[in-house]
């Protein structure tokens, strides 16, 4: 076996949303999730503390995917790949893989 060789992500489009935390922005993207291949739903990562009830907890998306269960948090942006299929990614990730494709 020789050593690494470097590689280079392919240039290729995404669509991705920011959540922005709220329950009016979830259900757009929830809805937006079901048009595809994934399932998600809407829900307090801790119904116990849940923010919407007065607690400290905030709400969360969970998005089904074949990896198992994925969950974005507040200001966490939801992908959808290449094939069709949905996942959060972190806001430092993104702005460090993603950049805004320029309009026609």
């Amino acid at each position: 076996m020789t050593g690494p060789t470097k590689y280079r992500k392919k240039p290729v489009e995404i669509q991705a949303v920011q959540w922005d935390g709220t329950a009016g922005g979830a259900a757009p993207i929830v809805n937006w999730i079901l048009t595809g291949e994934s399932t998600a739903t809407y829900a307090c990562s801790n119904p116990d503390r849940c923010a919407a009830t007065g607690g400290d907890t905030p709400h969360c998306i969970e998005i089904h995917t074949l990896e198992g269960t994925m969950r974005a948090d507040l200001g966490d942006w939801i992908i959808r790949g290449v094939k069709g299929e949905f996942y959060p990614c972190k806001p430092d990730i993104f702005a460090a893989t993603y950049e805004p494709v320029e309009s026609a």
